[in-house]
């Protein structure tokens, strides 16, 4: 597979990552299978996906467990990604960014990585309470320590359209400013796909200039851009798609245009050439520092995302996909 950097690091991964939060949180978690999940890391593993996306708050804790599984057999192979700065609650989920937390939830990450160095550690939001050059110093510890080799920040989570998705990178830029004095952002992860192209106005060109690297969240629209689920589908109570208003009947219906522009480009490519494959390479076609990073716990869906790095889509591709219609429906 083809191989992207990550930043002033220079830290070498796969084109084509994977997330790992469906294994065990947001996506029908009383389902898990931590056997079918585990096969699925080890396939990314062999196909050169080598960036391992997870969190401490997944589960809480079960994400980080289950990849430290497959690091303690192939540490080489892998690049983890992991995120401090959530905690979960029995009703909510809470911001911890003080210093002397975010040391002690690395030192936890490590012992159930089993690894002794984390390659990026992400706040995943930062603490209203707490100065965010605070809580990023005390993560730029850890690089000196040695525990982590780079630094990257999240900007995921607040959806509600172009316009409000706007307003959060412009703040996410301004907090980019802000920790860029302490300490090298090595990588932003944030939204990105077809259906939720926001991140292409200032946030995508705001980190291509300063070499940082960009980790393409949620590049299928959380399944949707896969063309495999229908209007009306039901989802499990706890999986996030069941409270979303994009994943309503009425709105997945008005969205069918989009998974049949992307049908209609992956057909010029052969027969079999899917509408997910199509998406993540446009995501790749978006500059050399993106690496999309999309969720799974099936071998499957590893394997056919991973073939999507060997996809060149052409200009007229590209413009078609442009051209689609704007998606329906807030994610508020």
């Amino acid at each position: 597979m083809e191989r992207r950097t990550i930043g002033a690091a220079a830290l070498a991964v796969g084109a084509v990552g994977l997330g790992c939060m469906p294994m065990s949180w947001a996506y029908s978690a009383s389902r898990q299978r931590g056997d079918e999940s585990l096969r699925a890391v080890h396939r990314a593993l062999d196909l050169g996906s080598s960036l391992l996306d997870t969190a401490d708050m997944y589960g809480p804790f079960t994400n980080e467990l289950l990849v430290g599984r497959a690091l303690k057999e192939r540490r080489s192979d892998a690049f983890v990604s992991t995120k401090v700065g959530l905690l979960v609650g029995d009703q909510h989920i809470v911001a911890n960014g003080r210093p002397g937390y975010v040391k002690r939830a690395c030192d936890a990450s490590l012992r159930r990585l089993q690894t002794d160095v984390i390659d990026l550690y992400q706040l995943h939001r930062a603490d209203p309470e707490v100065p965010v050059e605070e809580t990023w110093g005390a993560m730029a510890e850890l690089v000196r320590a040695g525990k982590v080799r780079a630094l990257g920040l999240c900007a995921v989570g607040a959806r509600a359209g172009r316009r409000s998705g706007a307003r959060l990178h412009d703040a996410t830029i301004r907090q980019l400013e802000r920790v860029q004095q302490v300490f090298p952002v090595s990588a932003v992860e944030a939204e990105l796909s077809v259906w939720s192209p926001e991140a292409l106005e200032t946030l995508l060109p705001w980190c291509e200039t300063r070499g940082i690297g960009f980790l393409a969240a949620m590049p299928l629209g959380n399944g949707f851009l896969t063309g495999r689920l229908r209007p009306g589908a039901g989802f499990e109570a706890d999986d996030l798609r069941a409270r979303h208003p994009r994943f309503t009947a009425e709105m997945m219906a008005a969205n069918q245009p989009i998974v049949a522009g992307l049908r209609r480009v992956a057909r010029r490519h052969g027969e079999h050439v899917t509408p997910a494959q199509v998406a993540l390479a446009w995501v790749l076609a978006q500059g050399r520092h993106v690496v999309p990073v999309p969720g799974t716990k099936q071998e499957r869906w590893v394997t056919e995302n991973a073939a999507a790095a060997a996809l060149r889509l052409t200009a007229e591709d590209l413009r078609e996909v442009a051209e689609l219609p704007p998606a329906q429906g807030s994610w508020d």
